[in-house]
């Protein structure tokens, strides 16, 4: 099939796709195509790599600043975030009452600049982060929130799965590229490399599923039918997405993700219990290790080598490296282009701008108190989501689900950076604003009714 044409049937493809979506009258309001265009520059490209792909070139900038367009963009987003909640009357007092380490982990990582090598760069960079919750929040104060969490990632999928087989199959120049490690070509779809694909359609594989689960239990009718077809689909595509990836690690997150899920699911699961389940399996799979020494088969399972594809060679280089050990480097101020040109000099490689840890990237910029700060901020989104499972089990088996998914994701990838999609979900299973919440009991998630 020529290009061309396969263009035109993927454009009309998504137009079919989002007509659908508006056709079903969500209860959703305009400002949610707000955080929808923070998620798609954040999972995809940004603005100034799309209008490269047109020729539009957008100079000034450097590796350490960033494209000054990009700059712009993300602070408008930031900026008609703000004017949202603004007139939705958020109180900000009431954000900090119910998510007191998420602000105590942005007033540090705020707190941080003052010691970086670019205070000024890792101020931008700080801005970029403050968006994360302020997209959130516009989520959490929707008529429906949960309607709006899967608007919002319906809608991404809409446009990042047929865009993505778009450009691997017919637009390789876009959709291919090569592994700045080894060299070796790789799939990078509609992102720029093939870990951010593999997390794409990681992430999306998670929610199509969870997804599948609520909608399986509705009444039987069409509505269910083309729903439960429409999870299906994408399902199978993400998963083809993913075997093109080779990414592991998302592979080996998703199917955790998977399993995790249905166990939540199973009549004789206590949610009640969660902690002692937990700590069980971690028992287990400690034990395991120390008999069997089971990452050994985990990894011959993932065609993943002992050094986890250079990864071991870059922690022993980070972990040996000369910076303060309790404050870091300063907030997002290892990775400068100084620095970045030594480790990838050690190396042998190009292109090294993480530590592929996430719990090392935390502690290379923030230091072990970064580290405390954050792990904090971790259990208190384990004691929300274990409260909701019991409250609220649809939503609570998302949180838990992939607050333990993504502290997994970690271990192989830097997932809690600026404003990475890995980070804004997280932040999305963080964060509480009881004054907007709804029972998801009391919300129906049938899209044929009819309230605007």
């Amino acid at each position: 099939m020529p290009p061309s044409i396969a263009l035109l049937i993927t454009l009309a493809f998504v137009a079919w796709l989002f007509r659908r979506d508006f056709r079903e009258k969500p209860n959703v309001t305009r400002a949610l195509w707000i955080p929808y265009l923070w998620v798609f520059l954040s999972g995809t490209r940004f603005a100034s790599e799309w209008m490269s792909i047109f020729g539009l070139r957008w100079g000034g900038g450097s590796a350490d600043e960033g494209s000054p367009l990009d700059g712009f963009v993300f602070f408008g987003l930031i900026g008609a975030g703000l004017y949202v909640l603004h007139q939705r009357r958020i109180s900000l007092a009431e954000f900090i009452r119910n998510n007191q380490w998420v602000t105590i982990y942005l007033a540090y990582c705020l707190l941080a600049v003052l010691w970086s090598d670019f205070p000024l760069v890792a101020f931008k960079r700080w801005i970029k982060l403050f968006g994360q919750p302020v997209m959130v929040l516009i989520i959490l104060t929707e008529p429906d929130p949960m309607e709006a969490l899967s608007r919002l990632f319906k809608r991404s999928a809409y446009v990042w799965v047929p865009v993505s087989i778009l450009f691997i199959r017919y637009f390789p120049a876009l959709g291919r590229g090569y592994d700045s490690w080894n060299g070796l070509p790789m799939d990078c779809g509609i992102t720029l490399g093939k870990n951010a694909l593999g997390f794409d359609s990681m992430i999306l594989g998670f929610f199509f599923f969870w997804h599948f689960l609520q909608v399986w239990q509705r009444e039987r009718s069409l509505s269910r039918r083309n729903d439960l077809v429409l999870c299906l689909f994408f399902l199978a595509m993400n998963g083809w997405l993913l075997h093109l990836a080779h990414s592991s690690t998302s592979i080996g997150t998703l199917v955790l993700a998977i399993a995790m899920m249905l166990f939540l699911g199973l009549k004789f699961v206590d949610a009640r219990r969660i902690g002692f389940y937990l700590a069980t399996i971690f028992a287990i799979c400690a034990l395991a290790e120390l008999f069997f020494g089971i990452h050994h088969i985990a990894l011959q399972a993932l065609n993943r080598d002992s050094t986890l594809t250079g990864r071991t060679d870059i922690w022993k280089i980070l972990l040996h490296w000369d910076l303060n050990p309790i404050f870091g480097t300063g907030f997002e101020s290892f990775w400068t282009d100084e620095r970045a040109t030594k480790v990838a000099k050690i190396l042998g490689v190009a292109g090294i701008n993480e530590a592929h840890n996430g719990y090392l990237e935390i502690y290379i910029n923030l230091g072990l108190l970064g580290l405390a700060v954050t792990f904090a901020m971790v259990w208190a989104t384990y004691l929300k989501a274990r409260q909701a499972l019991i409250y609220d089990f649809n939503f609570g088996r998302f949180r838990l689900t992939y607050l333990v998914s993504v502290l997994v994701y970690n271990w192989t990838e830097a997932a809690f950076r600026t404003h990475s999609v890995a980070f804004f979900v997280f932040f999305l299973v963080a964060i509480d604003y009881p004054k907007f919440q709804f029972a998801a009991s009391e919300q129906s998630l049938d899209p044929d009714r009819s309230e605007d």
